[in-house]
């Protein structure tokens, strides 16, 4: 059974050797506590029956002067005997959803190499969310990234406009 839940400084550690492990993209602890410390409600981990770290969202918001709020994913991670059970989808979803609740977040966005096939499967098609421009050498090794995003609803604003229509 996994657990998903809100994470928290004690959890730091643990989600940055989840990060080691399955990702290529790798961050200094001093990025984990920036955002444990400026946006606490936006990250979660999903631990297994024994409280063990198995998976984790880091997000934030972003906070470009005259832009809407919009949340950004910076880190998703699921170790690899974990993978193909859900695990990542519900990650994100308490993520978003925590971003429009406490934030008002219009969207969420983030970041995949466009070598990334499973993860694109789970952006684009589990997630819904779509390809909103290709950064050229995003990467450090020179590989392209997909910018992705997905629109949100604050308080039901977007699905009842749509029904409107």
């Amino acid at each position: 059974m996994i657990n998903i839940r809100q994470s928290t400084v004690e959890d730091l550690l643990s989600m940055q050797n989840c990060n080691l492990w399955n990702l290529p993209e790798n961050y200094q602890m001093k990025y984990y506590i920036y955002h444990a410390l400026s946006w606490p409600q936006l990250s979660f981990v999903a631990e297994d029956h024994k409280g063990r770290i198995v998976g984790y969202v880091l997000a934030k918001m972003e906070e470009e002067p005259g832009d809407v709020p919009h949340g950004h994913i910076t880190s998703l991670s699921v170790m690899r005997n974990w993978r193909r059970l859900g695990i990542a989808e519900k990650l994100m979803t308490q993520s978003q959803k925590a971003m429009v609740e406490v934030f008002k977040s219009q969207y969420v966005s983030l970041h995949v190499r466009k070598s990334n096939r499973a993860a694109l499967q789970l952006y684009r098609d589990t997630l819904k969310f779509s390809v909103h421009e290709i950064e050229k050498s995003y990467y450090a090794d020179g590989e392209d990234a997909y910018a992705m995003r997905k629109e949100l609803q604050v308080g039901g604003e977007k699905a009842a406009a749509a029904k409107a229509k």
